[in-house]
């Protein structure tokens, strides 16, 4: 089994190397990216952020890598999500109801006294904290970092993403009003809590990394279904297209990370509805059994052509399997159904680019530039930039793509080398230089802390 599980379209930002009792054995914890899981988040997420007075834009929400109950947040407004607690929600409502409570916790500043040490500190030095990783993660600010390593403790990282008991239930208690401004019943916040309890009775409590960060009480259910009694939505049921999105996304993540014979108990053969072939596609694929992924994936084209991450996945399959001129097809198409999604518009810059054609490197540039505007810290789409502008000859762009890689890398005086040259390659002024110049500021500044 490949070390990190790869989803459609997954850019693999980190790889934080631990143990874990994830979908498979020995699995990396970390984070992953794909398009249609974020989206669906974000579909879950922005009508409780703006009930909170936040603005969606703003907060970022990160998928980890990790079978187990968890979610948190850090470094400010960032949400971090475990794919466990994606999969083992039977409905959107209980996803809902814990971001309602993590927005509890950003609205109510209770992580405001940290806020310059964790808005400095790596996302790796979160994950692996929260993972139960050894000490010793480099974070990037030296304070945080010196509690990390010093000694190979790391309590002082600790406290600063444990809330009390009192800023537990004060983020309830906006959960459960965020939930009721936007008409969603708090039922799936009082059932994750009690498949919390679930978990709580069958492991003591022990290495919990919810219970970690979020003190489980009695009192706090009780408030959670005296609620839902008095609640005018506490029936109210979730809309049609969030619980089919949501069976989708289970299935994706149940394909992709578990095993086939565990994914086919799931999803047997019998069962035709979208979520289990979309499953079995996947799980075939990851077989290496495309004579059986291919058609399935096929049918759920053909059923809704104008779902753009079956063809993504189409695409993923046949590039994978050194068909890459026949994945230029769906990719392009999905890239027609979602234009402004970073991570296919890089799926399908990656195609053209090794596809070998010279006429597909002006198309693969546009692609890539398009997702580097949109989400400029995908460090796989500026290495395909470095490509894509070396064969076309721009010696400055290629410098810059070149000094971005770089720095996202972690490698600050490379970046810092080639932003230099890219600034006496590009035109003065020209948006291109100015970001040079950027860069360079960034890494005096990153070299001299």
């Amino acid at each position: 089994m490949r070390p990190f599980v790869r989803l459609v379209g997954l850019i693999t930002v980190l790889a934080v190397t631990a143990s874990t009792s994830a979908f498979g054995q020995n699995r990396n914890i970390g984070l992953v990216r794909d398009a249609e899981v974020e989206n669906i988040i974000r579909d879950y997420a922005t009508p409780i952020f703006n009930a909170a007075g936040l603005d969606s834009s703003v907060v970022e929400v990160h998928l980890v890598n990790d079978a187990r109950l968890n979610a948190f947040v850090a470094g400010g407004q960032r949400v971090f999500i475990n794919t466990g607690l994606l999969v083992r929600a039977k409905g959107p409502e209980e996803v809902i109801g814990v971001i309602a409570h993590e927005t509890g916790h950003i609205a109510g500043g209770h992580l405001a006294r940290f806020q310059d040490e964790l808005r400095n500190a790596e996302t790796k030095s979160i994950i692996a904290l929260i993972a139960g990783l050894a000490a010793g993660i480099a974070t990037g600010d030296g304070r945080v970092a010196g509690a990390i390593v010093g000694g190979g403790s790391n309590a002082a990282l600790t406290d600063l993403l444990k809330y009390s008991r009192t800023q537990e239930s004060a983020a309830d208690a906006a959960a459960l009003k965020y939930l009721d401004q936007t008409g969603i019943s708090s039922r799936g916040l009082l059932e994750f809590f009690q498949l919390l309890q679930r978990d709580i009775r069958l492991s003591g409590g022990r290495e919990h990394p919810y219970l970690s960060t979020h003190p489980l009480t009695n009192d706090r259910i009780a408030t959670v279904s005296g609620h839902l009694a008095l609640s005018r939505f506490s029936n109210t049921p979730i809309a049609t297209d969030l619980a089919r999105k949501h069976a989708y996304m289970r299935a994706k993540l149940i394909g992709f990370m578990e095993p086939l014979k565990r994914t086919l108990e799931i999803y047997p053969e019998d069962r035709n509805e979208t979520p289990a072939r979309y499953a079995r596609a996947i799980a075939y694929y990851r077989n290496a059994d495309i004579e059986k992924a291919l058609p399935l994936v096929n049918g759920l084209i053909a059923d809704d052509p104008d779902n753009p991450y079956f063809h993504e996945l189409k695409g993923q399959m046949l590039l994978e399997n050194g068909r890459v001129d026949d994945s230029l097809v769906p990719y392009e198409r999905m890239v027609e159904l979602a234009p402004n999604e970073p991570l296919l518009r890089t799926a399908l810059g990656k195609a053209q680019v090794e596809s070998g054609r010279a006429e597909l490197l002006q198309p693969a540039l546009k692609n890539l530039r398009v997702a580097v505007r949109v989400d400029p810290q995908m460090r796989d789409a500026w290495r395909l930039l470095t490509i894509v502008n070396g064969r076309l000859g721009n010696q400055g762009d290629l410098a810059l793509s070149q000094a971005e890689y770089k720095l996202l890398s972690g490698d600050v005086k490379a970046a810092l080398a080639l932003a230099e040259r890219a600034t006496k390659l590009l035109p003065t002024g020209a948006p291109g230089w100015l970001r040079a110049q950027d860069i360079v500021s960034e890494a005096n500044r990153q070299l001299e802390r």
